[in-house]
């Protein structure tokens, strides 16, 4: 997974994360926006609409003075936990 940072502010940051679709980004933005530090959470796959940038860039903004690429971390370890969770489950229902 490639990321680069397009834009990072005190309380936002946009980063574009390479080779990921809707399934993946989905999933990471819906539980970012679980998190109480987590003002707003959105992603576009295509924000130049034709001809442009076709992988998706995530936007997200914190409140009360939290670092917006430690939240992202933490969303990021949230997924992962889900993740194994699941799988856990699935593997003691089959």
């Amino acid at each position: 997974m490639e990321l680069r940072v397009t834009e990072s502010s005190e309380n936002e940051l946009s980063i574009e994360i390479a080779g990921e679709d809707h399934t993946f980004m989905n999933v990471l933005k819906g539980t970012l926006l679980e998190r109480e530090d987590i003002a707003a959470a959105t992603y576009d796959v295509n924000p130049e609409q034709s001809g442009g940038q076709t992988e998706p860039i995530l936007t997200i903004k914190t409140e009360g003075g939290v670092d917006p690429l430690e939240a992202l971390e933490a969303g990021a370890t949230d997924v992962r936990e889900k993740t194994t969770a699941f799988r856990d489950a699935f593997e003691s229902a089959a």
